[in-house]
């Protein structure tokens, strides 16, 4: 089973509104996903871009988020933990939260990646996208992935 993850701020594979980057307000934007299968006990969120120089740059860690959910608002809060217990962690950048697109030039694709998983993690927040991904092995029930291109 497939996710379908979107946002209104842009079209898949299309270009991010400057004011999701780091030369806008470097806030995150607002994601719709369809439910997960009946099984769903959390959703997590990753958003990376594999077109950074030195290797994938993470750019978003979010999780435990309730089974409930099927949205985040713009502008989520840089909180380690967010009201009704979703947690987040820390990006390439070394915060907690979303970093928005900020490439040293060209153009690149930031992935928004959603999760749905057979399980609650909790797990302390600030975990990084390699410990996630590590805790989330054998959990996952369904992904969906949004792609985004930005370029300075």
């Amino acid at each position: 089973m497939d996710i379908i993850i979107t946002t209104p701020a842009f079209d898949d594979g299309g270009m991010i509104p400057e004011k999701y980057t780091c030369d806008g307000e470097n806030i995150s934007p607002p994601l719709n996903w369809t439910k997960g299968p009946i099984e769903t006990k959390s959703y997590a969120l990753i958003s990376d871009d594999p077109d950074a120089p030195m290797g994938t740059w993470v750019h978003w860690v979010i999780y435990d988020i309730p089974p409930y959910t099927t949205n985040l608002p713009e502008n989520i809060p840089k909180d380690e933990t967010l009201k009704n217990g979703p947690k987040q962690g820390t990006n390439d950048f070394g915060k907690i939260g979303y970093g928005g697109p900020c490439p040293p030039g060209g153009i690149h694709r930031y992935f928004f990646k959603i999760y749905a998983l057979d399980k609650m993690l909790e797990l302390k927040p600030g975990l990084r996208k390699k410990e996630l991904l590590n805790a989330m092995e054998g959990h996952i029930l369904a992904q969906g992935k949004l792609i985004g291109k930005y370029s300075r």
